[in-house]
């Protein structure tokens, strides 16, 4: 994931729209998110899990380990698992080196995180590493329009803007074929629209190793 070892103003704002703009999108997915995550259980690792808004979905039993690099974030995670009554371990670091020992963790977690990683193929080459075998990486995530759309055009364009203001989010991330190449024993996903601007296009499932 990019760094952000500091909260300077484009942290800063993007921390504020995942923790308040994204109400409405949470309230919509919230039965989505039900099915996805109801299977989750074990040792589970979630990369990126911004405000901690996904900890509600998750079993009591669980033994959850949070990756985020962006510590503006880490006291909303905190305050959010203490409301819920859960024990967790936070933890500030990268994707794309993950400080957990191979084979380790029953499922990993990421919503909305894939977009912004500096380096996709070695996020995923981890997630694989840490995964127990028969483990499974559940997702969440925007992704390109076809190729040819207006709204493939509109991603393009607006990308560097996009990128400055969220954090290093591409709005034209290529997701979904990334996940597919990295080497899971099987891919299983849906394609879905979301109500948000320009990112609409989204893929929701889980990868097994």
């Amino acid at each position: 994931m990019p760094e952000r070892n500091h909260c300077g103003w484009g942290k800063c704002f993007f921390a504020w729209a995942m923790i308040y703009a994204m109400k409405p999108y949470e309230h919509w997915i919230v039965k989505r998110k039900r099915r996805l995550f109801k299977m989750v259980s074990g040792k589970v690792l979630e990369i990126g899990p911004g405000s901690g808004t996904n900890l509600i979905y998750f079993s009591k039993g669980i033994q959850w380990t949070g990756i985020e690099p962006n510590i503006f974030f880490h006291r909303h995670i905190t305050e959010k698992a203490n409301k819920l009554g859960r024990k967790i371990i936070l933890k500030k670091g990268r994707a794309e080196k993950l400080s957990l020992t191979d084979s380790s963790v029953d499922a990993v977690i990421g919503t909305l995180v894939l977009c912004s990683v500096s380096e996709l193929q070695l996020v995923l080459l981890e997630i694989i590493r840490v995964l127990k075998p028969g483990g499974r990486f559940y997702f969440i995530e925007h992704v390109a329009a076809p190729t040819g759309s207006w709204l493939s055009l509109l991603q393009g364009g607006v990308r560097p803007a996009w990128q400055y203001l969220f954090d290093g989010c591409q709005s034209n991330a290529k997701t979904l074929e990334e996940i597919k190449a990295a080497g899971f024993s099987k891919v299983i996903y849906e394609e879905f629209q979301a109500p948000l601007p320009v990112v609409s296009p989204h893929i929701s499932g889980f990868a097994e190793k």
